[in-house]
């Protein structure tokens, strides 16, 4: 029985640590003027996801972005299952129009169903490099999604099937996964159109998610500087 209730919490865990849709921009459309960006997001991630975010490029010289970010799941709970990100991501290096780029995220989470409710503090770190151009883009990504510690609130039913279950906060060992693909978007005036597929592997290498792929568009909007008068 004891089996049997940590292979359902994992899988409840697994569920919660999906695939990140972290921000992407056109490095090359990025003008130093463009100082806010707001994005929008949808995808199939175990099911449809929705995405809102914001972007602030700050004054320096390599081109740094601090973001935050909320998604949720579409349903009849909206609130049940959602996940905010703050962070930031910059252009580290470019030789003409290849650039390499990374990001990183402090994450908290909220995954509910019938047997427990998840709380998560997480991180999320992502490269990507690519080839950009104003117009467009194409690049490659790889990253890692930790579930560093996770809050269990059981339900009856579940205390009732498992007396010995306590509520509380754990460090799981399984939490992790990693994901690799492939993004392109196109630019024009101040937008960005955005395009994202690849797929998902836990962190042991051994084992892939219930849905081990990723889909994502996403759209941003560059607002520039306004000038002090």
């Amino acid at each position: 029985m004891k089996n049997i209730k940590i292979i359902i919490l994992v899988a409840c865990l697994n569920l919660m640590v999906r695939q990140s849709f972290s921000q992407s921009v056109n490095w090359a459309s990025l003008k130093s003027n463009n100082k806010h960006i707001v994005h929008v997001t949808t995808g199939l991630d175990y099911g449809l996801v929705y995405g809102l975010g914001y972007s602030h490029k700050i004054k320096s010289q390599m081109p740094i972005l601090l973001n935050i970010s909320y998604s949720f799941t579409s349903g009849g709970k909206l609130f049940d299952d959602f996940k905010t990100k703050i962070g930031g991501q910059a252009r580290l290096y470019s030789i003409g129009n290849f650039q390499f780029s990374a990001s990183i995220y402090g994450i908290y989470r909220r995954y509910e169903n019938t047997l427990v409710r998840l709380q998560n503090f997480g991180s999320e770190m992502t490269g990507v490099i690519g080839y950009y151009k104003p117009k467009w883009f194409v690049a490659g990504e790889v990253g890692f999604d930790k579930a560093i510690v996770t809050h269990f609130k059981h339900s009856e039913n579940f205390k009732t099937d498992f007396p010995n279950t306590q509520d509380g906060w754990y460090e799981p060992s399984t939490g992790g996964n990693f994901n690799y693909g492939v993004q392109t978007g196109y630019s024009f005036k101040n937008s960005d159109l955005i395009l994202k597929v690849g797929a998902v592997i836990t962190q042991d290498f051994k084992t892939t998610p219930l849905i081990p792929y990723y889909f994502q568009l996403g759209y941003n909007y560059k607002f520039k500087q306004t000038k002090n008068k």
